[in-house]
């Protein structure tokens, strides 16, 4: 918000050198009425010596500065009312306008200004003489005359004053009424008391001659304390102004206009024709550079912005921290051209403080007075400006931190959820006919892991990392956001549904690598749902809804990445209620296990039963395992399920060895779950629980899991395997590990994946990477478990390989705990024990 212009009047127009020819007609009508057409006798001698003293006078002046205007004031009263009563008003006029003429030209001031002020004098001069002849002027030592003169003298003043105004106003308009009081006030002090000393020294030469040797050193007296007068005079206005400016800074809102409040207001308190104020980048804001002027269309020149400017550089040299003023004379040629190129006569130039360290660069060019330069008092009056500057952008700036901390991702610096729902919205308002517009809802797959494994600082760093992965391979107009977690989004404006679920694909592949995190080289990855506007929604919060549903689905999907369809809404509610359903199912008997038999290849001893998890829901019916198992991975009750099935597993081996029979359970593992940091305990709890050996116990562990950095630099593969227990290598030959990284892990044995087996009896090459695996194994001493064995032929060709165990649909498929018990009882034989053996075996029957 501009301020409002300030008022003026229809004849603010006028030029300076109109009012200038305007007050010599003035001058020479005023002349024409009121001064005598002949000069008065005078001894030349007497009328230089009041030129000289009209020059003396109108030398040691106080200027009143209004804008571009600079008001005179003044003790040349005291010459005037000398030279009226010793030379008469045609040579005091004469002489007046000679030495204001040659003052005015030795200040440099413009030829029309200098014109309005000669033609002023002579008009002051004029109305002087007119008011005295109203009154008796007698003798000097009369006091009749006396008060003649200081009347028409104050008059006079008053109305040279007031036509000085006048031209102000009519070349800038009006500027408020303290215009007027700076011609009353010095009226009513400075011109009587002028006027009586000179009446004095009329009187002392009048007895005496000799009388000018007490007068003159009186006369110097008075003018130095006149001099003194106008410095302390100007230093409280300077003063008065420093104050008004604290509270005009208090008062400043702390927005994005208050830095060029803040400007406007230094231009005003030191009247100057240009301020700019350079402000270094912060936190997502570009540089500033804030100009004003008074041109209007002036918003940026060379100089404050360029780091190379010897004016800035020599500002913000370090350890600098008061103004500095460049004026001729005072500046090397360098700064002498900076000058030049600013099209400045003389700079103020201070370092700012900012919130963020970086100093910014503030400049005050020329004041728009052509008489008066900036002295010593502007640059403390600056000085002591920094101090509110400073308070009041370290305030915005602050303000700007809290906006942006309110936005804005604390560890990346990514815009937040909030400000990419405002982002979204603002978009899709901005057409909501054809704005369309992709969002890429992704997760890090392997984020709970890290953070359980490697604890906190580690999975920030990857969720750095990721977040410059995106930032990198997002499209340039792409906005990428960290959501909550492990999830991140990106926006990609005027992507149709297909585009943006091909951006997708391709952003997800881009990503896909792996990095180094606290000393270990983990994989990113991610999964990525897709949602469009306005496909899927034409708001903030419907879209980010569905790219979470999409998400949820993509988990599921083999690539990783899906795009919203309405049936996964359905998906949704099913498992989230799944999702609360969980805990109850376990308790209510709902989750149960059924167990498949493995047998020893070459003599039918069944060995072991893998236990696999069941859920029978009363309402959907059969839950696959892979939905709720992944289910319990994202709602972080993998743990209790993995306990519940640990649990019934063991409770069914206890059974088995209260019959005096050795069976091994398998129980899988997830790989989450050997990132929890009490799974060792807990498994030591459960067979000491059900008074299960460890060695009647086998863990069957995904490969990915096993040759994951984190767990291969942990030891919880080598506590598990401390309790007694063996550990299995669950689908070996379907993830990225060899053979060769398995001596290093304490791994019994290994399962050949069923996708190899199931195709051994129709295909040379699964045969031979059968062979290869067994072969492999046997050399790093590791058992080797075959599944998927669904035919004679495939049984005997794994037996041949030298195979160790087998399991499959050729022996039986899974069953519950009371139809394994028939299947036992018709199927199978019991061995006596072994020797050296505790337990009797069972055998599978021919």
């Amino acid at each position: 918000m501009q301020d409002p212009p300030a008022p003026r009047w229809p004849v603010a127009s006028l030029g300076p050198a109109t009012i200038g020819w305007l007050s010599v007609l003035v001058a020479l009508a005023a002349a024409s009425l009121a001064l005598p057409t002949r000069f008065e006798p005078a001894s030349p001698l007497v009328v230089l010596v009041v030129l000289g003293a009209f020059v003396l006078a109108e030398s040691a002046n106080m200027h009143v500065e209004f804008r571009r205007q600079s008001v005179v004031v003044s003790a040349s009263e005291l010459v005037f009312v000398i030279a009226l009563v010793e030379v008469g008003p045609t040579w005091t006029a004469l002489t007046r306008a000679v030495a204001v003429g040659g003052v005015c030209a030795v200040q440099r001031y413009s030829p029309a200004k200098s014109l309005t002020n000669t033609a002023l004098a002579v008009v002051e001069v004029a109305v002087a003489v007119a008011v005295l002849r109203l009154f008796p002027v007698g003798d000097v030592t009369e006091p009749a005359t006396w008060l003649a003169h200081l009347v028409a003298i104050v008059v006079a003043t008053i109305v040279g004053g007031g036509l000085i105004r006048l031209a102000i106003i009519a070349t800038q308009g009006y500027t408020g009424p303290e215009l007027w009081w700076s011609v009353l006030l010095p009226a009513a002090t400075v011109t009587p008391m002028a006027v009586l000393s000179g009446l004095s020294v009329l009187l002392v030469v009048e007895v005496s001659l000799w009388g000018v040797v007490l007068v003159l050193p009186l006369l110097g007296g008075l003018a130095l304390m006149y001099r003194r007068f106008a410095a302390v005079t100007r230093e409280g206005r300077e003063l008065e102004a420093v104050y008004a400016f604290a509270r005009q800074v208090e008062q400043t809102s702390p927005d994005a206009d208050g830095a060029r409040r803040l400007v406007k207001a230094i231009r005003e308190l030191l009247n100057a024709e240009r301020v700019a104020l350079w402000l270094p980048p912060y936190l997502d804001e570009p540089p500033r550079l804030i100009v004003d002027s008074d041109d209007a269309a002036t918003s940026w020149y060379e100089g404050p912005g360029d780091s190379e400017d010897p004016l800035r550089r020599r500002v913000l040299t370090p350890g600098s921290t008061a103004p500095f003023l460049f004026a001729p004379g005072r500046v090397g040629p360098e700064e002498a051209a900076a000058l030049a190129l600013r099209g400045a006569q003389e700079v103020l130039g201070a370092p700012v403080t900012t919130a963020a360290g970086e100093p910014g660069y503030l400049e005050v060019c020329d004041r728009r007075s052509d008489v008066v330069s900036f002295s010593e008092g502007d640059r403390s009056a600056l000085d002591s400006m920094l101090t509110h500057v400073n308070a009041a952008i370290r305030q915005q700036q602050l303000l700007t931190q809290i906006r942006y901390d309110a936005d804005h991702d604390r560890l990346t610096g990514l815009p937040n959820r909030q400000r990419l729902a405002a982002e979204i919205d603002q978009l899709l308002r901005a057409d909501p006919v054809g704005a369309r517009a992709g969002l890429v809802l992704t997760a890090l797959d392997n984020h709970t892991e890290i953070v359980d494994t490697l604890g906190h600082a580690a999975a920030d760093e990857l969720l750095l990392v990721t977040a410059g992965l995106l930032r990198e391979h997002a499209p340039p107009d792409a906005m990428v956001a960290r959501m909550e977690g492990e999830q991140f989004a990106v926006l990609l404006p005027g992507l149709s549904q297909v585009a943006a679920e091909r951006a997708a694909r391709r952003l997800r592949e881009a990503t896909s690598t792996r990095a180094r995190v606290a000393g270990l080289d983990l994989e990113v990855t991610l999964t990525v749902g897709v949602a469009a506007a306005p496909a899927h929604g034409t708001d903030s919060g419907t879209l980010m809804q569905r790219a979470d549903v999409a998400l949820l689905a993509a988990a599921s999907e083999s690539g990783g990445v899906a795009s919203y369809h309405q049936v996964l809404d359905q998906q949704s509610l099913r498992r989230l209620q799944l999702g609360t359903e969980l805990e109850q199912a376990m308790a209510g008997g709902q989750i149960s296990v059924v167990f498949q038999p493995i047998i020893d290849a070459r003599t039918s001893d069944i060995v072991s039963v893998e236990t696999l998890v069941r859920w029978a829901h009363p309402r959907f019916g059969a839950i696959p395992p892979d939905d709720f198992i992944h289910l319990a991975e994202q709602i972080g009750r993998i743990g209790p399920l993995t306990d519940h099935v640990l649990d019934l597993a063991l409770a069914r081996c206890r059974r088995w060895l209260d019959q005096d029979i050795a069976l091994s359970v398998a129980v899988n593992l997830s790989a989450r779950c050997l990132s929890e940091p009490d799974l060792v305990e807990r498994v030591q709890r459960a067979l000491r629980r059900h008074g299960v050996p460890g060695e009647l116990l086998i863990l069957e562990l995904t490969e990915g899991s096993v040759v994951d950095d984190s767990v291969r630099s942990s030891t919880v593969l080598a506590d598990l395997h401390a309790l007694g227990l063996r550990l299995s290598m669950d689908d070996f030959g379907t993830g990225y590990s060899s053979l060769s990284q398995l001596r290093q892990l304490p791994i019994d044995e290994v399962k050949i994946d069923k996708s190899f087996v199931l195709g051994m009896s129709t295909s040379q090459g699964e045969s031979f990477i059968a062979r290869s695996i067994i072969e492999l194994a046997h050399n790093l001493g590791l058992r080797v478990v075959a599944e998927g064995v669904e035919d004679e032929l495939t049984r005997k060709l794994l037996t041949e390989m030298g195979c160790d165990k087998l399991q499959g649909f050729l022996l039986s498929r899974p069953l519950p705990d009371d139809k394994l018990e028939k299947w036992l009882l018709a199927r199978t034989g019991v061995r006596s024990a072994a020797p050296g053996a505790q337990h009797r075996r069972l055998f599978v029957r021919v």
